[in-house]
């Protein structure tokens, strides 16, 4: 009878042991986490630094502000990456709020329709974001704040068909970060950058100066 039990027993355990499987007996000798690791080393890490500094959260909300305040997307006639007098219009507007905040980095996405083979596609949306990004650097941004362009090609439409449609034909530019080594972001103030007073024009208010209601610098 205990030679029965104790066969049970063992047989017992080969059976957990097959159910649990070679991962768990791995697991016994690794480090803690080594089950959850998704393979890209650093990553987690690297968004646990973003989190605690606040520099993603801060990126979120500039990101916000920026497409609440200005057009963030221009689109392309069919087929084609050459940028229109809107599209143009548009991009003076991003690159002149862009200059406000010269310790942030920006990067450009291009878009196409369904239309065509998805390779071709992809190029053609490469070939978009980088008209917009030349586009930009003409205005005065400097290049090394416009992050590495991208292309989705056609995997991202905002209407789904398959015809062509203009507003699938687009780039979109995103804030995605703040410029390492900026002197004013070495304490990480990235609060100061984003809620920073700015006018919209440098032009001086009259100033009333001496008597009888003077004003300094009105003409006749």
């Amino acid at each position: 009878m205990r030679a029965k039990i104790k066969t049970l027993l063992v047989a017992s355990s080969a059976l957990g042991l097959v159910a649990c499987g070679d991962a768990s007996v791995t697991n016994w000798n690794s480090e803690a986490g080594a089950q959850i690791d998704e393979g890209n080393f650093g990553n987690p890490t690297m968004n646990n630094t973003l989190i605690q500094t606040g520099e993603l959260e801060f990126t979120e909300v500039l990101n916000d502000r920026f497409q609440t305040e200005v057009p963030t997307l221009i689109t392309f006639d069919f087929d084609s990456a050459t940028l229109d007098q809107q599209a143009r219009s548009v991009l003076r507007r991003q690159a002149d709020w862009i200059k406000q905040f010269p310790e942030v980095r920006f990067r450009v996405y291009g878009h196409t329709d369904l239309v065509g083979t998805e390779a071709y596609n992809r190029q053609l949306g490469l070939r978009r974001a980088q008209a917009a990004v030349r586009y930009l650097t003409s205005q005065g941004i400097s290049l090394s704040r416009l992050e590495a362009v991208a292309s989705f090609g056609e995997t991202r439409p905002l209407v789904d068909t398959s015809d062509p449609e203009r507003r699938n034909r687009r780039t979109v530019t995103e804030v995605t970060g703040f410029v390492k080594g900026h002197p004013t972001l070495l304490d990480g103030k990235y609060a100061q950058v984003i809620y920073r007073n700015y006018v919209a024009s440098a032009t001086d208010a009259p100033r009333v100066t001496g008597g009888l209601g003077a004003i300094e610098g009105a003409g006749g």
